[in-house]
């Protein structure tokens, strides 16, 4: 894994491995003062702190203070044996709430990206004291159909051609990714461990039908939520972000148009400040 270059060029976050909650985990760091924000990347082949989030760690680490971890079964993280860890729902909510409570920096903005999403969410239900406010952009948990862009994640074959059509399925049609970007996916994805907690993840995702939810389990959310969507998402469509927003007490939208699954790589700029707004929102105003 140490021989795997990144295309990020300089970035100015600081990379860190410790363990929380059991799990060897790589995480970023950036920004000296100000709320702190967690960001959690999405489940697709491929996917790391760096790559999902390199591009809104530096706008936003000008005010606040950033960590973005590496999910256990990505990137330089843990990837635990698949005989004897699973990799379901429950094991992200866990490693992720001792992420936040080991680092002792809550209550945070927890953002969270597709699984990323149903990720935070459920620490925010569940351990609202980490949380101060909830992002949730192109988050699972509301049943979604079986898209052509949804197939070509669940079916990856960790092929550089492969990877190629992941990269277009998750973002809209006019963005164009920059060099390197598909190598250094396809080449964190083939890495025996993280392959075989791919096929693990995402066999757990089609023994239940996807990552869907119970209604009463996102309804149960009780801080403050702005959930974003991209406009033309094949992933998870537009109506999902409706859906959250009607089950969520506390939540507000934002919709980007010509913008697919992943906002914080296809409209950095934008999505930053979106929810730079947001966490610095006097919400009793």
């Amino acid at each position: 894994m140490a021989g795997i270059a990144s295309y990020i060029a300089e970035p100015s976050f600081e990379r860190r491995d410790a363990e929380f909650g059991g799990h060897q985990t790589r995480f970023l760091v950036a920004g000296e003062d100000g709320k702190p924000f967690v960001l959690v990347h999405g489940g697709g082949a491929g996917a790391d702190c760096e790559g999902n989030w390199a591009d809104v760690i530096d706008r936003l680490a000008t005010d606040f203070r950033v960590f973005a971890p590496d999910m256990v079964g990505f990137g330089h993280s843990a990837k635990p044996n698949v005989e004897q860890f699973a990799y379901d729902q429950a094991e992200r909510e866990r490693h992720l709430a001792a992420f936040i409570d080991e680092l002792e920096v809550g209550p945070v903005v927890l953002v969270g990206n597709s699984m990323g999403g149903l990720t935070a969410l459920g620490v925010a239900r569940d351990r609202p004291e980490l949380v101060d406010r909830l992002i949730l952009m192109g988050s699972a948990g509301i049943p979604v159909p079986q898209s052509d862009q949804l197939k070509t994640i669940m079916d990856y074959d960790f092929t550089l051609t492969g990877m190629e059509k992941i990269v277009r399925s998750l973002t809209g049609g006019r963005y164009s990714p920059p060099p390197g970007m598909v190598d250094y996916r396809h080449n964190l994805s083939i890495e025996p461990a993280t392959r075989a907690a791919y096929k693990a993840i995402t066999g757990w995702m089609k023994a239940r039908g996807g990552l869907q939810i119970d209604e009463a389990m996102i309804q149960a959310v009780k801080v403050p939520t702005l959930v974003v969507a991209g406009k033309d998402d094949g992933v998870v469509p537009v109506s999902c972000a409706y859906r959250f927003l009607e089950l969520i007490p506390q939540s507000r939208g934002y919709i980007m148009p010509d913008c697919g699954h992943w906002p914080m790589i296809e409209k950095p700029a934008e999505f930053a400040d979106v929810i730079a707004r947001f966490a610095m929102m006097d919400l009793a105003a």
